[in-house]
């Protein structure tokens, strides 16, 4: 297995904590009884952490699928360089930063985190499209 679907296969990972790290920050505020309900009850508005896990959950799943596909071409096509790992790797660490500054509200350095792992996935779709 390649290191760029690792990363990828790891950011899968990473889409699932983030999907349990919301459910279970809005199951503790809405509780148990909630969660396993049928939901048709008006809630609330979320807490604000609640509302940044979402958030920072709903920015990934913006950028996951053009990483995946970026990472798929490059592997059917058999491209594997410096710049697809390096930029692979930018992109998850990237992500995994991403997701403790965002649900903290930590401002300017969140979106630049964020601006590094967008390079890391641009590193990739460069790699692969300008591949002979």
């Amino acid at each position: 297995m390649t290191i760029e679907l690792k990363m990828l296969a790891w950011t899968l990972v990473l889409a699932l904590v983030q999907i349990l790290l919301f459910d279970v920050a809005r199951t503790r505020q809405y509780g148990l009884k909630w969660n396993t309900g049928p939901r048709d009850e008006a809630m609330p508005p979320l807490s604000a952490h609640a509302e940044r896990l979402s958030r920072a959950q709903a920015n990934l799943f913006e950028t996951l699928p053009l990483f995946a596909g970026f990472v798929l071409v490059a592997h059917v096509a058999g491209i594997s360089t410096t710049m697809t790992v390096l930029g692979a790797q930018i992109y998850f660490w990237g992500r995994v930063a991403y997701v403790p500054l965002y649900a903290f509200g930590v401002r300017n350095l969140r979106s630049l985190v964020w601006l590094v792992s967008l390079a890391g996935l641009v590193m990739v779709a460069a790699a692969v499209l300008t591949a002979p």
